[in-house]
């Protein structure tokens, strides 16, 4: 089809500094000049709006990337991230990930819909049910992969500035900063939840059998073959502007 071809011709956004297509967003980008977006925050409806641009425009037609729902759970904080800003739904086709906050709101997991690109699933993932290929199977929510932890400093008085911040991306080895170094690159989002479950191989005469990954591997790191040290990120040492009276 002539999407295929064309996912043939566009680069990723590493080569090209673009976002062309979805899976753009789980790609690497350009290494010279970060990809500018904005977020539009709606306190009523509780969402998060991505846009591509530094500022909005006058208009509507600002490029909307990733739309975000904050949910408040009795120990944690969920933020559900989707592709469109009217589907929140785990069952869609449109369900990226989400975010989960700690009580205190100290710690975040960045949690996947699909494992991340080259990733040995099967070690990590907790098997829960079996069924047969022929048989019928029930409509399972999406399984979340934990691909990154950003901590912060607590700071309950909030008298010394900003907070510290420390980010681990599990899925990406500390290599890919360095000079002639990469970083996994996915090519292609998951249609259906069907497309996350890989079936195992089954004996000669005997159907295939397709396990189902629990949802309770949203605690347990998905690593990336290979890496024996993840990315680890931190923030640089705030100073106070006198001028503009800021951080």
């Amino acid at each position: 089809s002539w999407r295929e071809i064309t996912k043939e011709i566009v680069k990723t956004p590493e080569q090209c500094g673009r976002l062309t297509f979805p899976i753009s967003l789980k790609q690497p980008g350009p290494r010279e000049s970060p990809i500018q977006c904005y977020i539009r925050r709606d306190r009523t409806s509780s969402t998060y709006l991505l846009f591509y641009g530094l500022v909005p425009s006058e208009g509507e037609s600002d490029k909307l990337l990733l739309a975000a729902r904050k949910v408040r759970r009795a120990t944690c904080t969920d933020f559900v991230i989707s592709l469109v800003a009217d589907d929140f739904s785990r069952a869609s086709n449109t369900y990226v990930g989400k975010l989960r906050s700690n009580f205190l709101g100290t710690k975040f997991t960045v949690c996947d819909s699909q494992p991340p690109c080259g990733s040995m699933i099967q070690s990590a993932a907790r098997l829960s049910r079996r069924f047969h290929s022929k048989q019928v199977s029930p409509r399972l929510p999406a399984c979340n992969y934990s691909i990154g932890t950003v901590t912060y400093e607590l700071n309950l008085l909030r008298t010394r500035g900003p907070r510290r911040m420390h980010c681990i991306l599990h899925s990406i080895p500390v290599s890919a900063i360095q000079e002639g170094g990469t970083a996994p690159t996915p090519s292609a989002l998951p249609q259906s939840l069907d497309e996350q479950l890989s079936p195992l191989h089954s004996s000669k005469g005997k159907e295939p059998i397709v396990d189902t990954i629990s949802p309770s591997i949203l605690a347990t790191p998905v690593f990336s073959p290979g890496s024996r040290e993840p990315l680890a990120l931190k923030n640089k040492a705030p100073r106070w502007h006198e001028q503009l009276q800021c951080w």
